[in-house]
Formats: structure tokens, C-alpha cells, sequence
């Protein structure tokens, strides 16, 4: 069969459900979530230990939607916790592949994406892709100094979605994502914002342990403050984590990771309520207002995106604030599959280079 010059296979693995679509060009043809009960993972001890199931279940799928492997140009996955790297679409290579297996970064289920990517395109003969992972770091020398040499501050972030925002908000400009100087905002179960200076992201507050509190998350915290917590003997190691990264945010104040709960309550009077989702919106905009002097003021669009753009309480509370500094642009939702498919598209069109994973000679 002939090879349809710009179908893509999209693989986005999650904890339980492998996400997976097919593109020709920007037209989607199908897109599922296969799911994946805890009977299924429990027989892999380790998560890449699940590559060959997942990689069968995709075949299957594909079956199901009369969607021949051979027709694919390309695969493209997500990418995982990889060594840090420039933005932009990789090649799926050995060094790549070994990362991803050892894991030192961590154990994620994202961590499949790139295995199995290359792992269906190796016998079809064609290219497999990750596009901006999550280590995606060009951040500037400046930007790593915490305070304390001990703790460089790191770049870890939704670089995905922002990265795949600001190249769509750049062509409704009519200019090219290497041509402006944008602030982009995640609002999603974590808020990471990155000031993205003529096609670079250059810095970003990690959403893991610095910046504004989200849903479930802590944000940035008193320092000297949290020392004095760790030591109080309230909680283990462990326990602490859990608080700041799943229990932390909005959630420790209302009880609740559910926006549309807090919204509610306070549109009915719950003054609790209403104060923690200003504070949100606060502290969203304040670090804006702190990305947008990365850019000393030169900002030509504030892009809101991520799950939590849809609100519309959240988006007009931060552009009354932060307004005054450029236009807002709102982008709803993640498009994680749109993301992945342009990404590899771009590469196929020839708009941008495959990158060398193993050519960034930064250790993982």
C-alpha cells in the first residue's frame, strides 16, 4: 500500500491508559484511550516493562480502525523524562532509548512514549519522534541561581503545550516562533510560566516546587518556614512530598482539586472559597508580571493555556491584571496529541530539523 505521505501515529502513554491518535496533516482521524486496569500493569515491575503490551494494544487498535502500520510516515511519542535538551522534535536514536530504559531521571509512564514509538516505526522503516519533553531546558546561566549553590533551580515544565501555544499564537500573528517575544502561562494541575524570547524558552518557575499554587500543588513556599515544618516531626520525608505535590494548594484549603466545586461554592456565597481562587489567580498573574522582566517589558502576546483556561473566572481575573503588559491570547486546554502530531509534521514538512538526542552531550 502506498505511504501516506503525512499520517502519523501519536502514542501518549499515562499511568493507565495509553492515549493514541492518527493524523493526516492536521486532519485527525481517530483518536482513543485505551485503557488499563490494575489487574494488566501488575504483572510488570517496572514501567518499561509494559512497552510490549502497550505497543501490541496500539497495533490492535489500529486493526480495529482499519489503519495499516504501512501507511504511516511517521511515529511520534511523548517524551519522557529524558537528559535536559533544546526544545524541538527528536529522532528517536539508541542513546535516547537507553535513557528511557534506566530511567535516572525517574519513572514515568511518558517514559514509554519514545520506546514505543520506535518500537512500531523501526520494522516499518520509518522516522519515530519525541517532541519539547518535559526536560526541555534553555534556560539562561542566570536563570539557574537559586541562592543556594546546592540548589540550582531547575527546568522541568509543561513544555509540550507551552511550547506548541506559542508557535500557534505566533502564526496568527503572521510571524514566525523564533520572530517574538511571548509569555506563556500553564494552568493545569501544576502552573508553569515561561517567558519564550524569539524561539527559546529561557526560563520557567518548576511547577514541582516553585511558583504559584495550583490545584493540588504547594507552589513556591516560605522558605525558612518549611525547613522549620520538616523538622518538626509532623511529617516523614514522604508524607511532606505528598503534601506539597498532591495535597497542597487549593485542595489543602477547600478540600477539593475540582475548580468547577470551588467556583461554585464560591458563587454561592463561600467567602473561603473565593478568597483561595483570587489568591490563584494572584499569584498567576504576579508571576507574569515577574516573566514579563525576563523579556525587560518586550512582550508582544500573554498566552493563558492548560486545562484551567477554560475558566472563565480564572482568565479574566489574571488579564485584568496583567493586561497592561501586552494583549492576552486564551488557548484552552493541553492539545497534548495536536502538539505531538504538529511537532513531527513540521519535521516531515521540512519547517524544522530532526534533533540529535545524542549530539546534546548533556549527561542524564
Amino acid at each position: 500500500m502506498a505511504r501516506a505521505s503525512e499520517r502519523i501515529l501519536v502514542i501518549n502513554p499515562g499511568a493507565t491508559s495509553t492515549k493514541i491518535a492518527v493524523y493526516d496533516g492536521e486532519t485527525e482521524l481517530f483518536s482513543r484511550s485505551v485503557e488499563h486496569h490494575g489487574e494488566e500493569l501488575k504483572p510488570f515491575a517496572r514501567i518499561h516493562d509494559q512497552a510490549d503490551y502497550r505497543r501490541e494494544l496500539i497495533l490492535q487498535e489500529l486493526s480495529r480502525q482499519e489503519v495499516r502500520p504501512d501507511s504511516l510516515a511517521a511515529v511520534v511519542g511523548r517524551g519522557g523524562l529524558v537528559k535536559p535538551v533544546s526544545g524541538g522534535t527528536y529522532a528517536v536514536d539508541q542513546q535516547m532509548l537507553d535513557d528511557l530504559r534506566q530511567a535516572a531521571r525517574g519513572e514515568h509512564a511518558s517514559n514509554l512514549g519514545g520506546v514505543t514509538a520506535h518500537a512500531i516505526a523501526a520494522p516499518l522503516g520509518i522516522p519515530a519522534f519525541v517532541v519539547d519533553p518535559v526536560g526541555v531546558d534553555e534556560m539562561e546561566p542566570v536563570a539557574r541561581l537559586s541562592g543556594l549553590p546546592e540548589l540550582p533551580r531547575q527546568s522541568l515544565s509543561h513544555a509540550l503545550n507551552s511550547k506548541a501555544v506559542a508557535w500557534r499564537v505566533a502564526a496568527e500573528m503572521g510571524r514566525g516562533y523564533e520572530e517574538v517575544n511571548l509569555v506563556v502561562a500553564h494552568l493545569g494541575s501544576g502552573v508553569s510560566v515561561t517567558p519564550h524570547r524569539r524561539g527559546r524558552m529561557v526560563d520557567v518557575n518548576n511547577a514541582q516546587e516553585e511558583g504559584p499554587f495550583s490545584p493540588d500543588r504547594a507552589g513556591g513556599l516560605p522558605a525558612r518556614a518549611l525547613a522549620v515544618l520538616c523538622f518538626s516531626g509532623r511529617y516523614t520525608k514522604e508524607e511532606l512530598i505528598r503534601r506539597i505535590m498532591g495535597s497542597g494548594g487549593m485542595f489543602a484549603y477547600l478540600g477539593t482539586r475540582d475548580l468547577r466545586e470551588a467556583e461554585a461554592r464560591a458563587d454561592s456565597g463561600d467567602e473561603e472559597a473565593g478568597l483561595v481562587l483570587d489568591a490563584m489567580v494572584y499569584q498567576v498573574a504576579k508571576q507574569i508580571g515577574a516573566m514579563s522582566t525576563v523579556l525587560s517589558g518586550d512582550v508582544d502576546r500573554i498566552v493563558l493555556t492548560g486545562g484551567m483556561a477554560h475558566s472563565a473566572r480564572l482568565v479574566s481575573g489574571i488579564t485584568a491584571r496583567v493586561s497592561f503588559i501586552a494583549p492576552v491570547v486564551v488557548v484552552p486546554g493541553e492539545g497534548e496529541m495536536e502538539a505531538l502530531a504538529e511537532g513531527a509534521l513540521r519535521v516531515l514538512r521540512g519547517q524544522e530539523s530532526a534533533r540529535s538526542y545524542a549530539a546534546e552531550n548533556v549527561p542524564c
